[in-house]
Order: structure tokens, then C-alpha cells, then sequence
């Protein structure tokens, strides 16, 4: 691979940004002291809640202040009867993918029952003996973040067997744009269920109300939903998220590259797992003549990573998620072009988990018959433009 190719990789990733002539936005950044979530707006909820028996989906993200949302609502008297947790487990320590086991939480003893692996929605004896579940999960805003999966199986089951379900909302820290493919039915899967786009510029209380109105649920059948909106938020805010979504998204730069940065698990690119740079460093033991390396080893949520003690070569994004990603609303194919085109084996670049990440088959076969990135960013419009109609019907907040 020539030296040079590098070079104008990282000239793309510092200058094409305005040279194609990508929507620079000037946000209003706002932290957790500047909005009330749902879950802080108590007396909108406790009233449903009275003489009635809860279950609870959540995770670390289900806070008021710096409490978890479990312990504040059972310190008030509210019968919790059982938790369900969603990938990463209740309290956000497994590993992406990992099979989480239903068990009892160390603090509380209330069941915990896992919807990821093997049991992906509560079943009926699940919902036996509950009157209201409650939603309370932090989104990141992208379509394969399979938190959106949980909430639309947590939907189909309350539908199904006759429960309230409330969604206390939070804002989305990638709520200011929406870009890439939409779902196509043929690649549905659990890391996309609805016809989205990869990026869809709503918060989870908004998505939740179009899963619902659009009878995306099986069946067509639809939930009774109640959604407590968050006070002082907008989408064009950029929003600091008080505590680390999952655990290979630890900061903001992170969270920011995740919409561009997961399509490569989907390739032979490693996105940082196993370092403390995840989804901020791409690359792999094949990308050679780089200056930048990192080795990925057995971390927590990173207990096997891909290339586990091999060194690889690629690029430190981290500067660019913090400085440009939020400022502009885009997903970058340029770093997944231009790896792929210098690939010593292109024939093996590509996984078949790629389609699914992707929602289409088209992307993959746009990137190696070397169409352009406005091009491919051209394809997606029919698609977008639909959406951003469905979108419109309901959005909460402006």
C-alpha cells in the first residue's frame, strides 16, 4: 500500500468536511442541569402508578440525579415486582453481544430478566402479574443501537397482553440530524427492526410514539403507550450525556463517530474494542504504514475483542469525533471507502453482518463498484425524504 494513500486519507478527514459542502449547524449545548428527563418529571407518572404492580426496563442510563430511577421509585413506595434488561445487562457492564442471564440484582433482590440473547421480549408469565411497565433506557440515536429493539419487542408484549406501558424520555445526543439508508425488509434483523434510516433524529419517547402509529408492531396491533416528555430540550441541542451509555461508548467523541464508526464491525476493521479508544481508533493488523497503532486486550465489555493482542494500524479519530462530527449532520463513508480500496484483500474486507448494519445490500456494492461518496449520499434521498414525513407526525419537541 502506497505511503501517499494515507496521506490523502487524513487530508480528507481534516478539510473534505466543507468541500463537499456538508450543513455546519452552531448547536446549543446543554448537560443534564439544563433539562428535566421524564423520569425527574415524577408527579406527571406516580399518579398511573398507585395501587398498581411495575416492571421496570432499564439499565445504568435510568437515573434521577444520581440515583437509579429502581431505587428512587421503590424508596417511594412503588411495588416493583421485577426488572428486565437489555443488552449489556441492568447495570451496563457485559459485553456487546454477550448473553446476559436472568439473575437477581446484588442490591434490591428483585428478578432481573434478560431481553437479549436467547429471549429477546417478556412473555406472557413474564407480564402475569404486572399492571404497568415502565421504559426507561439512555438512546444514543442510532438504528443499530439495539436498545430500539428492546422498546419495540417491550411494545409487541404489552400490546399483546394488555399493559400500560410509559416511556420516560431523555433527549437524543444525535437528535440534530437525520442521514443514511433506510431499513429494507429484507435486511431486518435485531440491529434494525423499523424502516429507518441509521440516524433518525428522535429521541425514544417520539420513536416509540411512531412504532405505535405507523403499527410497525406484529400484527399491526398497538400499545397502550404513555410517553412523559423532557422539559427544556430541542433537537438541535447537543446533549451531554451524565453517564456512559453502554460500555464501549464513554464519551461524547465516541458517541458522536458511532453512527459512521459501527458500520466497520461489519468489515475486518476493528473499531477499538479492548482499548480505551473505543469507536474513537479504526484499523486493523493489515492496514500497514500508518503511525498510529493500538492493541486491543480483554477489558470489561471487551472480554474477546477482535484482534485480541495484535497490533493495528490505522487512525486516532478522536479530535475529529469531538470537533466535527457534532458540528456537522453527516455519516462519513469517506474512511470506509478509502480502507476498503487500499485492503490487501478485498474479497475479505466485507462480513455478512455488514447488510444488516446497513439495512441494505446496496451500500456494500456502492462501496466496491467505487461510487462516490455524493453519489451514494444522493441514493439515500427518496428514502430520507419519506421518512422525515413519518418523522414529522411525531416529534415532541421542535
Amino acid at each position: 500500500m502506497h505511503k501517499c494513500f494515507f496521506v490523502f486519507l487524513w487530508f480528507l478527514i481534516c478539510f473534505q468536511v466543507n468541500s463537499q459542502g456538508l450543513m455546519r449547524i452552531d448547536n446549543v449545548v446543554k448537560t443534564s442541569a439544563d433539562i428535566k428527563t421524564g423520569a425527574q418529571q415524577m408527579e406527571l407518572y406516580l399518579p398511573m402508578l398507585k395501587n398498581k404492580t411495575i416492571a421496570l426496563v432499564g439499565n445504568q442510563t435510568s437515573l434521577i440525579g444520581k440515583t437509579l430511577v429502581l431505587d428512587t421509585l421503590l424508596s417511594m413506595g412503588v411495588k416493583i415486582n421485577k426488572v428486565f434488561g437489555p443488552e449489556h445487562g441492568f447495570r451496563g457492564t457485559a459485553d456487546a453481544g454477550d448473553n446476559v442471564k436472568t439473575a437477581k440484582d446484588t442490591k434490591t433482590g428483585l428478578p432481573v430478566i434478560s431481553l437479549y440473547g436467547k429471549k429477546e421480549k417478556p412473555s406472557a408469565a413474564d407480564l402475569k402479574d404486572i399492571d404497568v411497565v415502565i421504559f426507561d433506557i439512555q438512546d444514543v440515536g442510532v438504528r443499530f443501537y439495539t436498545y430500539l429493539s428492546t422498546l419495540h419487542y417491550v411494545m409487541e408484549a404489552c400490546a399483546e397482553n394488555n399493559k400500560m406501558l410509559i416511556v420516560l424520555d431523555r433527549p437524543n445526543p444525535n437528535g440534530y440530524y437525520i442521514d443514511g439508508p433506510v431499513l429494507e425488509e429484507k435486511y431486518r434483523s435485531y440491529v434494525g427492526l423499523d424502516p429507518v434510516p441509521i440516524v433518525y433524529g428522535m429521541t425514544i419517547g417520539e420513536y416509540a410514539l411512531m412504532i405505535n402509529g405507523e403499527k410497525w408492531l406484529k400484527g399491526g396491533v398497538r400499545c397502550n403507550l404513555k410517553v412523559i416528555p423532557i422539559k427544556g430540550y430541542e433537537h438541535s441541542n447537543l446533549y451531554e450525556l451524565p453517564v456512559k451509555p453502554s460500555p464501549n461508548l464513554p464519551n461524547m467523541a465516541s458517541v458522536y463517530l458511532y453512527p459512521s464508526l459501527a458500520l466497520f464491525e461489519g468489515t475486518v476493521v476493528s473499531v477499538g474494542r479492548g482499548t480505551d479508544m473505543p469507536f474513537e481508533v479504526i484499523g486493523y493488523p493489515g492496514l500497514q504504514n500508518t503511525k498510529f497503532s493500538f492493541t486491543p486486550q480483554s477489558t470489561p465489555g471487551a472480554l474477546n475483542p477482535p484482534y485480541k493482542d495484535q497490533v493495528c494500524y490505522g487512525f486516532d479519530l478522536r479530535n475529529f469525533g469531538e470537533l466535527y462530527i457534532k458540528n456537522t449532520k453527516c455519516i462519513y463513508l469517506y474512511w470506509l471507502e478509502g480502507t476498503y480500496k487500499n485492503s490487501p484483500d478485498k474479497s475479505t474486507y466485507f462480513l455478512s453482518y455488514f447488510n444488516m448494519l446497513a439495512g441494505t445490500g446496496t451500500l456494500k456494492q456502492q462501496i466496491m463498484d467505487g461510487i462516490p461518496e455524493k453519489d451514494i449520499r444522493k441514493s439515500w434521498e427518496p428514502g430520507l425524504m419519506k421518512f422525515k414525513e413519518i418523522r414529522k407526525k411525531y416529534l415532541l419537541y421542535p
